[in-house]
């Protein structure tokens, strides 16, 4: 059962988080001068960063989040600290950066007091001998980790010209001695919290396009129900339930509706919920099974999976169910199918030599690509930016949540060895 109370208090913590980080003051703040330094469109660009510790308290932490951040993109390449010459508390000299190869450097001082941390940190051009920008930001004293991810946002902007994912969050599934629980952690895996849901069962949650919403599915009382977690109400709501297996699908654009699967009927079929009406509506009526909706970005199409051509297969069709055409060709068992933030590709679960890995594919059925190859690898969930990859993998003997990027560099683990952890959905802010 959910735990109501909890709900509300982890939400406020989200939002007070949010709301205590104050970043760019604009009497501090210069703004970069409109150069990008690299186009992340073209293949192999990178830049050479040098981060050192920021002078003050928490200094140290702050400048190893923000290595960790950048570097993990594959598009800066973090200099050793011990090569470093220039110390902390010294002013800028380009000389002592061009020799190590850095482009960039990272530096700044923090100040703390009782409750507040405040840091201003300035971002400079090797070559030009210039600042890039300027900002001031602070926070309350447990929320250091935020503001360096507000830092590493502020840095991947003015080099590359795109947003940051720094901020976001990943929700997902961990199993527990009583059952399984919804958590929900930082992009990263760092300040992992319950969300108070508890059951038998759950799936793997998925985001409202604003970020506000939650749905899911959960066994309760021997029945597969859909619910829906509201973070601005912070209480559960049971959504959806019938006889037979309900699994919950992506949200459409507007937060109103949603795709799920459910047998009520008898075999699988992929119906759309209206919540405004309660009205369901039923899109697929195929021979076999059709489950695992996936919404794509615009709402206009719906990747799913069904075995109508003898094995389970990705399907895509448009939202009234018409249009269908087949994806997958390849592998005799693909699944769990969710479209990239652009829509310009699908990853899956798709079985190779008698494991689940992790592909990618254009929604036309080209371009395919298999994106991991240790272990068993499900539940795919892109970050909003489409750059990287959120999975569960049981590689080290137990499943757990990896990150990787979008073209399956960089694979890490990112939850504690130990728990039992699955079915991530990465937040869309």
């Amino acid at each position: 059962m959910a735990d109501r109370s909890s709900n509300k208090l982890v939400y406020a913590l989200i939002v007070l988080a949010a709301a205590l980080l104050c970043v760019a003051a604009p009497q501090a703040a210069r703004e970069a001068r409109g150069k990008v330094y690299i186009d992340i469109t073209s293949p192999r660009q990178q830049v050479i960063l040098a981060v050192s510790d920021l002078d003050g308290p928490h200094g140290k932490e702050i400048s190893e989040v923000i290595a960790g951040d950048l570097g993990f993109t594959g598009f800066f390449v973090p200099l050793d600290k011990a090569a470093f010459i220039e110390k902390p508390g010294q002013p800028f000299s380009p000389g002592n950066w061009s020799v190590l190869g850095a482009e960039l450097v990272v530096k700044g001082n923090v100040r703390k007091s009782d409750e507040t941390v405040s840091t201003v940190v300035t971002v400079y051009d090797v070559f030009d001998g210039r600042e890039v920008f300027k900002k001031l930001y602070r926070a309350e004293s447990d929320l250091v980790r935020p503001l360096a991810h507000s830092i590493s946002n502020d840095i991947y902007k003015a080099v590359t010209g795109e947003e940051g994912v720094f901020r976001t969050k990943i929700a997902y599934v961990v199993k527990t001695k009583a059952g399984q629980e919804l958590h929900i952690m930082d992009w990263d895996g760092h300040r992992s919290r319950a969300l108070g849901i508890r059951s038998s069962l759950l799936l793997a949650p998925h985001w409202s396009r604003d970020g506000r919403k939650l749905l899911y599915s959960s066994e309760r009382s021997r029945q597969w129900s859909i619910y829906l977690l509201d973070f601005d109400e912070g209480v559960e709501r049971k959504v959806f339930d019938g006889e037979g297996t309900n699994i919950a699908g992506d949200f459409f654009p507007g937060g109103e509706e949603f795709a799920l699967s459910s047998s009520k009927e008898g075999t699988p079929d992929i119906y759309t919920y209206d919540l405004r009406n309660s009205r369901l509506k039923r899109i697929t009526s195929l021979k076999g099974i059709a489950v695992s909706p996936s919404v794509s970005p615009d709402g206009g199409s719906i990747a799913f999976v069904s075995d109508r051509g003898g094995s389970p297969q990705i399907y895509t069709t448009d939202k009234i169910g018409y249009n269908m055409t087949r994806i997958t060709y390849s592998g005799p068992y693909n699944t769990s199918p969710t479209w990239s933030p652009k829509g310009d590709r699908l990853a899956f679960s798709g079985r190779h030599e008698g494991r689940n890995q992790i592909f990618t594919v254009k929604p036309n059925g080209t371009g395919l690509m298999m994106l991991t190859e240790a272990g068993n690898n499900e539940n795919p969930s892109f970050s909003p930016d489409g750059r990287f990859i959120a999975f569960t993998s049981d590689r080290d003997g137990a499943k757990g949540i990896w990150i990787m990027r979008a073209n399956g560099e960089g694979q890490k683990k990112i939850t504690p060895w130990g728990r039992e952890a699955f079915g991530p959905g990465w937040s869309p802010k």
